[in-house]
């Protein structure tokens, strides 16, 4: 159920004690806040562990490296529940960067990295039938050595679906940033099961990741078709 909040609820968004503040063309409402199902994927779990373990890491840190990331942290930006470019806190910045750092094998920084950017990849060429299931870029950035590639897809979607990129999740991976085909077949279907005629579709998000500083790319979006 929906509830318009009074004025005092003007500039809020996000979920606390069993509500969510949300808007929506415009109004402002105040709705039962949704938790979704218990089922958990592997990945979900290993996400889920990753972030747990840099919760108890952050709260390990010096005063010293707490101000150093929450110095950082303001020179950064997020994004709100409504997609509102929005302050984020150095606890945010810490658990952000630390987990695409862990999730290509490093170690989580204490101290914050110096931020360099990263571009986002260019076009790649796809290559979906019954017998493979391969990715490869066009082109690779000039220094590549501390870049990853993260690939995403979602299981497989019927001709009438049009837009399905928010469906898509890791598979596989990271994979080094190189000119080489990539057999993402098995990591696929174990995780999705194989596209067949009635689900053609795949809808697909891959991006970089520095493996120093944590950053990630803009994202790309492309779509496979069996």
């Amino acid at each position: 159920m929906k509830y318009i909040p009074s004025i005092a609820f003007e500039e809020m968004s996000g979920s606390a004690k069993g509500v969510t503040a949300a808007k929506t063309r415009g109004r402002k409402y105040i709705r039962n806040r949704g938790y979704g199902g218990s089922t958990r994927t592997e990945f979900q779990a290993s996400v889920k562990s990753v972030f747990k373990q840099l919760s108890q890491s952050w709260k390990a840190l010096s005063n010293a490296q707490i101000l150093a990331w929450n110095k950082l942290a303001q020179s950064q930006a997020g994004r709100s529940v409504l997609g509102t470019s929005s302050k984020i806190s150095g606890a945010n910045l810490y658990m952000r960067l630390n987990y695409w750092i862990v999730f290509c094998g490093g170690d989580a920084l204490a101290n914050p990295p110096e931020l360099v950017g990263v571009e986002a990849p260019g076009e790649a060429v796809i290559s979906l039938t019954t017998e493979k299931f391969t990715f490869e870029l066009e082109q690779v950035p000039a220094a590549a050595a501390d870049l990853r590639l993260v690939v995403c897809a979602s299981a497989p979607q019927g001709n009438g679906i049009t837009r399905a990129y928010s469906k898509a999740a890791v598979i596989g991976g990271p994979f080094a940033v190189e000119a080489a085909e990539i057999d993402i077949k098995a990591a696929y279907e174990t995780k999705n099961g194989a596209p067949t005629a009635a689900a053609p579709k795949v809808f697909m998000k891959y991006f970089f990741v520095n493996t120093k500083t944590g950053e990630k790319s803009g994202e790309m979006m492309a779509i496979a078709r069996l």
